[in-house]
């Protein structure tokens, strides 16, 4: 129970901690790739400290939704990062919740964040929350389809139990699985404002979708606004760890010297994924806005065909 209890309270501070930094690593792969001078890797800590020393301001408007909006948003990541197996999978809250409240947790920190966005009334935080619920009404089912064409191999839906039973198999190449990580990855795009879906470096107002829902957020509000951002590009790469990548991650009956090794494989499954995304994004072009159901779609579609396959092949 003490090395269960202290595998959580590790993952969520390499949670809180990783986050911001793998963050920072895909900015500096971005910059590389371009041929541009890359901004420093401890850059979004520095700009989260800064803006907590600030002070807020709101607009006089502003209602209580608002203001909490980016404790509840902040509140949804940090719980769904004590759900996802990043170290072990010997986690007491994965008891509690699996994959499908966890699914929840995300749209409850969408609805919050586009509620808070239309609270102010303004035409760019309208349009963003617009935009993101598009997103997240198409994104869902198909991050739905992934995770139970996963479950139906370890016969659960908690993401531990599906990382001890993936890890377990023999190493092959199962085609089910090949399909779900494609759609897997399609989504992680979208869902993390991300290119080819929508650019995080952008202001445009014809374009934008997560950045507009933040353009009246100030000082702690932004910082933790943009803090819960980046937990949810790591808790996204955690998750594809846990389903595709699960070596590494310490089994429910290990210790915390194979917490300590899971430490270390963790890291550089965070560089590798930090360097693809930033590949991709560098390769692919911003799609228009109207064409984005196209490639959900796509990743619905990708989905259903893993989960056919394993009903049809068995593999």
């Amino acid at each position: 129970m003490i090395v269960a209890f202290t595998n959580q309270l590790l993952e969520l501070a390499v949670a809180l901690l990783a986050a911001p930094l793998l963050l920072g690593w895909v900015n500096q792969c971005r910059a590389w790739l371009q041929n541009r001078r890359a901004p420093s890797l401890w850059l979004p800590y520095r700009n989260y400290r800064k803006l907590f020393h600030k002070d807020a301001v709101l607009a006089a408007n502003a209602s209580p939704l608002f203001r909490a909006a980016p404790y509840v948003v902040f509140g949804s990541m940090v719980v769904a990062a004590a759900i996802i197996p990043s170290l072990g999978s010997a986690l007491p809250f994965s008891r509690v919740a699996d994959a499908i409240a966890l699914v929840g947790l995300f749209a409850t920190a969408r609805m919050f964040m586009a509620l808070a966005a239309m609270d102010i009334g303004t035409a760019f935080g309208t349009l963003g929350a617009r935009r993101e619920m598009m997103i997240g009404f198409l994104a869902e089912p198909a991050l739905l389809m992934v995770i139970f064409t996963a479950s139906l191999i370890s016969s659960s839906t908690s993401l531990a139990a599906i990382s001890d039973t993936l890890v377990s198999r023999e190493l092959a190449i199962y085609p089910s699985l090949a399909f779900a990580a494609i759609a897997f990855l399609l989504v992680l795009l979208a869902e993390n404002a991300r290119i080819p879906v929508d650019n995080p470096a952008t202001h445009l107002e014809l374009t934008m979708i997560h950045e507009a829902m933040l353009l009246e957020y100030s000082a702690r509000h932004l910082a933790l606004m943009e803090w819960a951002a980046a937990l949810k590009l790591f808790n996204y790469a955690a998750i594809g760890f846990a389903l595709f990548i699960p070596w590494g991650i310490a089994g429910r009956d290990a210790g915390l010297v194979e917490l300590l090794y899971a430490a270390p494989l963790l890291a550089v499954k965070l560089l590798c994924a930090g360097a693809v995304l930033a590949l991709i994004e560098t390769l692919s072009a911003k799609l228009r806005i109207f064409r984005a159901p196209e490639f959900l779609a796509t990743a619905f579609l990708f989905a259903v065909l893993g989960m056919l396959v394993h009903l049809l092949l068995g593999s």
